[in-house]
């Protein structure tokens, strides 16, 4: 699309956000986060806990993607040491803002690759 320099994206293919948004998309990004079982981000929220959520608040989920008012929340900001002795900073986004990320990322990485794989 921008290697050509074209941005319409109005034509007859289901808009980007339905893809991200649909079932199989966000399933997929659910299970590679919970197979990643990473730590929890401001709200604690650990990966046990994130199927139960997932299924009570999917349409307040949904919808606030849909209407563009989702927000993430900040990231847990922790250090971590290098084998120098020194150590990084590490922002660690909440269990649901990594699916919502992993979502996106299933659908933009395929358009993308292409035009930098080589």
């Amino acid at each position: 699309m921008t290697e050509k320099g074209h941005t319409d994206t109005t034509g007859n293919k289901p808009m980007l956000l339905e893809y991200i948004r649909s079932p199989a998309n966000l399933n997929k990004a659910y299970k590679q986060v919970k197979r990643n079982n990473g730590s929890g981000g401001v709200d604690k929220m650990d990966t046990a806990l994130l199927l139960p959520y997932m299924q009570t608040h999917r349409e307040e989920l949904l919808r606030a993607l849909q209407e563009g008012s989702y927000k993430p929340q900040p990231v847990r900001r922790v250090e971590i040491p290098k084998e120098n002795g020194k150590k990084r900073q590490l922002g660690i986004p909440t269990v649901v803002d990594r699916v919502i990320q992993q979502a996106v990322t299933g659908q933009l990485t395929p358009i993308y690759e292409r035009q930098f794989s080589q």
